[in-house]
C-alpha cells in the first residue's frame, strides 16, 4: 500500500487528529526509516535493515537553523502552531543529540510561540536512558506507546528490533509520576497469517491493568487512518469500541482522547 516518508527536517503545520495544528519535526534520514520497532500499521511503512540504506542524520545546528527559520516565517505570517511535534521517519529519541535538540526547541518555542506545546511521539523503548528521559520530562506532551500489556501483541503488533518486556515498560512508564501521555493504537487482522486483536477482553482487561499501574496523565486511543504497509490485511476499530474502551479508561479518572 502507500504508505510515506517525510522528505524535510521541518513539515507542516498538518493537522493532527489528537494534536491539533502541528509542526513536525524529522529527526530521522528523508529516504528510509530508522526505527526500533518494525509496527505493521506505520504510515511510514516497512523498517529495513538500515545496513543498506542511508543513516545519516540532520546535526543539532541544521535542526536548529531549519526550526528558527521555519518558526520566524509562520510568526511573520502569523500563524501561530499548537504544537511542535516530534516524529517523523521513525524513533525520535534514536538521535544521539536528542537531548540538546530539544533544549533548542524549548529556547526557540520561547522565543517565537511561548503559548505552543512541544511533544515527543516515542514508542518508549529508550526512556531507560537517563538523557532521553531526562528531554522527554522537560516537554509539555510526552506522548509514550504503549499498545498491549502481553510480550507475545508486542512482538506481533510491533516487531521489535530490540529486546522489549512488557513488564520492564511498564515500570520505566510508571516512574515517569504521571509526567506522560499513553498512546494505544486498537485494530485487528491478520500478519504473517496470524490473527492480531488488541481488542479482546482479556487484552483490554490486561491493558486497563497497566494504565492503572502507570497513572498517566492522559492517554490517546486511536485506531489506523491511513495506509498501512500490510495493506487490506488490517481493520480499523469502530470509533463506538473506541470510546466504550475510553469510557473505561475514564472512569479510572484518567483523561482520555479518542480519535477514530
Amino acid at each position: 500500500m502507500a504508505t510515506f516518508l517525510f522528505d524535510e527536517i521541518i513539515f507542516g503545520p498538518v493537522k493532527s487528529r489528537r494534536l491539533g495544528n502541528s509542526l513536525g519535526i524529522n529527526l530521522l534520514p528523508t529516504k528510509n526509516k530508522i526505527c526500533n520497532f518494525n509496527c505493521i500499521y506505520c504510515e511510514c511503512g516497512w523498517t529495513h535493515d538500515t545496513e543498506k540504506t542511508d543513516k545519516r542524520l540532520p546535526n543539532r545546528e541544521e535542526v536548529y537553523a531549519a526550526l528558527d527559520h521555519k518558526l520566524a516565517d509562520l510568526k511573520n505570517k502569523n500563524l501561530a502552531p499548537d504544537v511542535i511535534t516530534y516524529a517523523g521517519n521513525g524513533e525520535p529519541t534514536l538521535h544521539p543529540d536528542f537531548s540538546g535538540i530539544i533544549d533548542d526547541s524549548i529556547s526557540l518555542r520561547n522565543k517565537y510561540f511561548p503559548l505552543a506545546r512541544i511533544a515527543v511521539l516515542s514508542n518508549a523503548t529508550t526512556i531507560s536512558n537517563p538523557s532521553v528521559r531526562a528531554a522527554l520530562i522537560k516537554v509539555d506532551q510526552n506522548i509514550l506507546k504503549l499498545d498491549s500489556a502481553f510480550d507475545s501483541t508486542i512482538k506481533l503488533h510491533n516487531q521489535p528490533r530490540v529486546p522489549v518486556s512488557v513488564e520492564e515498560l511498564i515500570k520505566n512508564l510508571k516512574s515517569f509520576n504521571g509526567k506522560v501521555i499513553i498512546q494505544t493504537l486498537f485494530l485487528r487482522g491478520t500478519h504473517n497469517g496470524k490473527q492480531i486483536d488488541n481488542t479482546s477482553p482479556t487484552e483490554i482487561n490486561a491493558w486497563l491493568k497497566a494504565i492503572k499501574t502507570i497513572n498517566p496523565s492522559e492517554v490517546m486511543i486511536y485506531t489506523i487512518s491511513r495506509d498501512t504497509p500490510e495493506g487490506g490485511k488490517l481493520e480499523k476499530v469502530p470509533l463506538k469500541e473506541l470510546k466504550d474502551i475510553a469510557a473505561k479508561v475514564q472512569s479510572m479518572g484518567i483523561k482520555t482522547k479518542v480519535s477514530g
